[in-house]
């Protein structure tokens, strides 16, 4: 499917969003935009009457339709081509998080537990006012689109690195507000590839939790899995040992290199501290477990860093398993790429605030993932270069 690449300065963009929807300059600039953009769209790279036994298609006119974005509904004027293939579905992408936005902020005005302040939201974003028969329908077909995503099979694919972490959002459940757990997998195949693969809401992060969301990914096909990736939660380890036999854990070294700083003083451990950071650059397990004990020898008698050194003992093998692999890559010792995902659940959070249940919560997560999970697979870049 034909892709359309947004290359627009960020602050012009949110300038323009946080112009009021009656500002019909800011329209005619973002329908202007958005005009010359498919213009200069590589589907249809060509220049006019240019000859080319390679070129795609051609241009045949134009027509006209609606885009709903945050300023209000944009009417664009779209280019048609002769083989049919530069069509609406180029917009798809760009309206998913939109419209995942657009219906859960509908369903709280809906559903009674909205303000004046949410009803403003959604009168800016959406430039008009939409009937309940318009929600229904849409929810419907993001809901559909989220589960065929959440519901795919991996079958196909060979995982042997999984990526797993957890971020809290709040969902209004029976009448009063509470925290869930929205678990999120991202698998690295044996291509260099990463893929978001899965998604999945409940009560805590618990033992119980992990398990279930393990069970999940392997009904689905998961397969060839040689290692897990993720932070020191004592239920999410003992969930991944019991789960995944012959599986190696490997714990996100970043947290656990924090969690040694912090249990040091801050005040005169500037050595220290620039020794343990200097450790965990190391690329050679043997070379990292000699600095370790030259470390414990040079401080041995500092006992204001003792808990810091019990610590890194405690935790060292876990955090440097990845350089005992086939591929020795400092991308498997971090959790860095899911933990960007969750800054942008996060970032959208901060909008509804309080998700009206927990269908709404996948409905606008899923399609945020989704869009992600589409840019990751369709790169022409390796995450991590196999052997």
């Amino acid at each position: 499917m034909t892709q359309l690449h947004f290359v627009i300065n960020q602050e012009e963009i949110q300038n323009l969003i946080n112009e009021s929807v009656d500002n019909k300059i800011a329209k005619s600039i973002l329908t202007k935009v958005f005009n010359e953009l498919m213009e200069k769209d590589e589907y249809l790279e060509n220049t006019a009457y240019q000859r080319d036994p390679n070129r795609i298609t051609y241009h045949n006119g134009y027509y006209e339709r609606d885009y709903t974005t945050k300023i209000g509904t944009l009417t664009l004027r779209v280019p048609r081509t002769r083989d049919g293939k530069f069509s609406t579905e180029i917009f798809e992408k760009y309206q998913r998080n939109e419209k995942a936005l657009l219906s859960t902020m509908l369903e709280m005005y809906v559903q009674g537990v909205s303000t004046r302040k949410v009803s403003k939201v959604i009168e800016n974003m959406c430039g008009k006012t939409y009937s309940k028969s318009f929600v229904s329908s849409l929810t419907k077909e993001l809901d559909e689109e989220v589960k065929l995503w959440r519901n795919s099979d991996l079958s196909k694919l060979k995982i042997p690195y999984l990526i797993v972490d957890v971020v809290y959002i709040k969902v209004r459940e029976n009448n009063r507000v509470v925290s869930k757990a929205c678990h999120i997998a991202i698998g690295i195949t044996e291509k260099g590839n990463r893929e978001i693969i899965g998604l999945d809401l409940s009560s805590s992060e618990s033992e119980n939790s992990w398990s279930n969301f393990f069970e999940y990914l392997k009904a689905r096909g998961l397969s060839g899995l040689k290692m897990v990736i993720s932070d020191a939660h004592k239920a999410l380890v003992k969930a991944i040992k019991e789960t995944f036999v012959n599986v190696i854990w490997q714990r996100f070294q970043v947290h656990f290199l924090r969690n040694i700083l912090s249990k040091a003083p801050k005040k005169n451990t500037e050595e220290f501290r620039t020794d343990i950071k200097a450790l965990f650059k190391i690329q050679d397990i043997n070379l990292a477990r000699k600095m370790k004990e030259e470390i414990f020898s040079k401080y041995e008698n500092e006992k204001k860093i003792q808990n810091s050194l019990d610590t890194l003992d405690e935790g060292f093998e876990d955090s440097f398993v990845y350089l005992s692999t086939d591929v020795i890559n400092s991308r498997l010792k971090s959790t860095n790429c899911l933990e960007r995902l969750n800054e942008e659940v996060r970032r959208c959070e901060k909008v509804i605030r309080i998700f009206p249940n927990e269908d709404s919560a996948i409905r606008l997560i899923g399609a945020i993932l989704i869009d992600i999970n589409e840019d990751w697979i369709t790169s022409s870049k390796l995450y991590i270069r196999m052997k």
